[in-house]
């Protein structure tokens, strides 16, 4: 016996799918960060909160990284690493967001609440 789709079928699929899409724009996002935690190696460099337009100049083994924090998010402006990952990372918008340049051991994470979290569902 042959099975067909039918029309009933198409529709529930689209809905699905649909469906499926929505719930994941509407909880799997992060939340909104209220400060950024900037990191040297191991230990905190600072933190700060993300309501104040700077640029922080942060040393590492290779020179100065320049974070920017602007309009409540915050980035790499400029690195010494070669590659410069870190500065094409662009900006952080959401808690939980990091990005890092490993040459120079500098990270930055924002921090805020995360919204959904699979680990603690």
């Amino acid at each position: 016996m042959k099975s067909r789709l039918l029309p009933g079928d198409l529709l529930t699929f689209v809905l699905g799918a649909v469906l499926v899409g929505w719930l994941f724009a509407a909880f799997w996002q992060g939340g909104s960060a209220g400060k950024v935690r900037i990191r040297t190696g191991d230990t905190v460099f600072a933190t700060f909160s993300l309501n104040q337009e700077r640029t922080i100049e942060v040393p590492g083994p290779l020179g100065i990284s320049r974070i920017v924090i602007h309009n409540h998010q915050a980035r790499f402006q400029s690195s010494p690493c070669r590659n410069q990952y870190c500065v094409h990372q662009g900006w952080l918008a959401h808690a939980g967001q990091v990005a890092v340049c490993l040459p120079n051991r500098v990270s930055l994470e924002l921090v805020g609440d995360k919204g959904y979290d699979s680990l603690n569902y």
